[in-house]
Parts: structure tokens; C-alpha cells; sequence
């Protein structure tokens, strides 16, 4: 059975994943934004898992939450599924914190990015970037685009790790709305699957899947030129390099 971490795990898909995993066996790592939030948690702790804590807007937290994982042990997955919707830390939660966490925490098997089919949306376009959020805005499909091609830089600099971007849907959660069209049972199912899926091997690491089908995602996705641009202008936000990224 695997260890696995996933984020944003209290409510929504990040909840149902962790449900998931905890059923099928595996042991699961929850996380909350702060130490009240794991009230709603206490029937997953009650069977088993382990809890991290931690404030995906704040670059401190974000690193505080990495040493709190790494205090646990190795990973056999990690699970990025946090994420806004919008608002001043868009960016900081939906691209820096997972930047952060796969560059801070030990290497796992896996690793597991939440994108969605709004990244198609997504502008490539990185000049003025403010990861804090302070300053120019930035959309909702930009950070997808942008952690989209974090997934696929990954996948391309640690061959030993099989890593994914994953479209889960527009699925009626806190974050998704009433309206969204697709069923929300099936909005955890890939992620969860790929994360403890028995032959990674036939897996094959960079790709982009929705409901556990893979997909061509934006063409910069891929593009290593962007990969690197962005992994640099992280680099220089937050003081904290990918390893194997060019300096």
C-alpha cells in the first residue's frame, strides 16, 4: 500500500480522494489550511490518517508544510489538488505552493497537478508577473496553464518520477458552483487512480488526463522554453530552485 499526501484535502475533490485512498487501504496524509479546519476531517484521523498544516498563500507556511511532510517520511505520491477559483492568492496558491512543495519535500514516486480544461484559456505570458498577487491579476486560466507546465517541466527533468497533470472536471464543489455540468463522483477518480494505480510503468509520465483518458494539452504546456522561463521566475520569487532546472 502507498503514502500518500494530498492537499486542499478537506472539502471538494482533495476530501474525496483522501476518502478514496483511505478505503482502498492506502495510508493518507490530509491537509488543512489551519489547525481548526481538521474538525471536518476527524472521521478520516478517526480511521487512520495523519494530518499536515498549512497556509497555501503564505510562502513561510507553504515551507513550514513541506518540513511537516518530510518529518512523516518519503511520499510514495503527492497529490497537488488545492486550488482557487480566484482573488489576490490565486497564484500564490494554485502555482507557487505546489512549486514549492515538490521542490522542498522529498522526491516521491508520483506526483499528481491539478489542472483543469480552463488552461486552454491560459496566456503564456509571464513578463510582469507578481506571484504575490499584490500587484497586475492574473486569470484563473493562466495559473492552470502555468501549473500545467510545471507538471510537464517535472515529468521532463526527473525522468524517475512519473508525474501528471490531471482535468478533473467542472464538478458542482464549493469552488466548481451548482451549475458545473459534470458529475461530481467522478471528479477525484483519476487523480486518486493515478496516484496508487498498481502499474505505473503503463502510465506514461507528462501526460494530461481528464476522467482517465489522456488529452493534448495547450501547446506551451510542452514548450521547454516556457517550461524553464517559468521555473526561473519561481526560482527567483520564492529563493527555491527544481532540481535539475537551468540556473
Amino acid at each position: 500500500m502507498s503514502r500518500i499526501l494530498v492537499t486542499g484535502s478537506t472539502d471538494g475533490l482533495g476530501r474525496a480522494a483522501a476518502k478514496a485512498l483511505l478505503d482502498d487501504g492506502h495510508t493518507v496524509v490530509v491537509h488543512a489550511r489551519t489547525s481548526g479546519r481538521l474538525a471536518v476531517v476527524q472521521d478520516l484521523l478517526d480511521r487512520g490518517a495523519q494530518a499536515v498544516v498549512g497556509d497555501l498563500a503564505r510562502l513561510d507556511e507553504v515551507r513550514g508544510l513541506a518540513q511537516q511532510a518530510n518529518a512523516l517520511g518519503r511520499f510514495d505520491a503527492v497529490i497537488h489538488n488545492a486550488g482557487v477559483i480566484g482573488g489576490p492568492s490565486l497564484l500564490s496558491v494554485n502555482v507557487v505552493a505546489p512549486f514549492v512543495l515538490t521542490a522542498e519535500m522529498e522526491r516521491p514516486d508520483r506526483l499528481i497537478y491539478l489542472s483543469s480544461s480552463m488552461h486552454h484559456g491560459g496566456h503564456a505570458d509571464l513578463a510582469g508577473v507578481d506571484w504575490s498577487g499584490g500587484q497586475k491579476p492574473r486569470s484563473y486560466s493562466d495559473s492552470k496553464l502555468f501549473v500545467t507546465a510545471l507538471a510537464a517541466a517535472v515529468a521532463r527533468l526527473w525522468p524517475d518520477v512519473s508525474t501528471y497533470a490531471v482535468d478533473p472536471g467542472w464538478v458542482p464543489t464549493r469552488m466548481g458552483g451548482p451549475g458545473a455540468s459534470d458529475e461530481l463522483r467522478l471528479g477525484h477518480v483519476t487523480q486518486a487512480w493515478l496516484a496508487a494505480a498498481g502499474n505505473p510503468e503503463a502510465l506514461r509520465s507528462g501526460r494530461y488526463w481528464h476522467h482517465q483518458k489522456t488529452q493534448a494539452p495547450h501547446q506551451a504546456a510542452g514548450d521547454e522554453h516556457f517550461q524553464a522561463a517559468l521555473l526561473s521566475s519561481l526560482a527567483d520569487y520564492t529563493g527555491i530552485a527544481i532540481q535539475g532546472a537551468p540556473k
